[in-house]
């Protein structure tokens, strides 16, 4: 059967379909009092949601895009919330600085204590993860109870990441883990109210490992 359909795409070349929609979100975002530093991470925000909304909401610390960029450029890991934020960051970028992707929350060693304790898997794979990530990326997309345990051990001095990518989208303390995530003076990257997820922190990341290679 032949289908048939009056419209036709502006180009299917993929380096031009990124460029133009680059274009028309700069044109469309119009004024804004982001840096040019986190501007980048602003647009593939926007680029990977469509949502100008969310892109306007997003918070950075002052020192959140050098904090990035140097703990990419050390071969710090990337801690992901779960396995959809892993596989959407650009592996390929992280490793060529020696570094890697990580995400514990379906380790079996992780199920079991979180059962045991009766609490989150994104709770006891937080406290995994900062036995071996010291000075790491956590991006956080979709566990607010990831992001609350991240900022209490910080806060008791035990994590200490590099930079805390926390966007966890949703109804249930979502929107008031980025409120206290944004009272840290530590770099991270978060943004207001219950919007968020994984294609944000993917896209967050995929920013700064973006960034780390042009700046070699």
């Amino acid at each position: 059967m032949d289908f048939h359909t009056d419209f036709k795409p502006l180009t299917v070349q993929p380096q031009e379909i990124e460029e133009k929609s680059f274009e028309m979100i700069t044109e469309e975002l119009g004024e804004h009092t982001f840096t040019a530093e986190q501007y980048p991470v602003v647009q593939r925000v926007i680029h990977a949601s469509a949502d100008f909304e969310l892109g306007r909401s997003l918070v950075f610390h002052p020192r959140a895009i050098e904090a990035g960029i140097a703990a990419i450029r050390a071969g710090k890991l990337v801690v992901a919330d779960v396995q959809m934020v892993q596989v959407g960051i650009s592996k390929p970028r992280i490793e060529q600085f020696g570094g890697d992707v990580r995400v514990y929350i379906s380790d079996k060693d992780v199920m079991e204590e979180a059962k045991r304790l009766n609490t989150t898997r994104a709770i006891i794979s937080i406290r995994k993860a900062i036995k071996e990530a010291d000075g790491a990326i956590y991006a956080i997309g979709n566990a607010p109870t990831a992001l609350l345990e991240l900022i209490r051990l910080v806060k008791e001095g035990i994590a200490k990441p590099g930079l805390i990518v926390g966007v966890p989208v949703g109804f249930v303390s979502a929107a008031e883990s980025k409120d206290e995530l944004a009272k840290l003076d530590i770099p991270f990257i978060t943004n207001i109210g219950r919007k968020g997820g994984s294609p944000v922190a993917v896209a967050a990341v995929n920013a700064l490992s973006i960034m780390a290679a042009r700046k070699e």
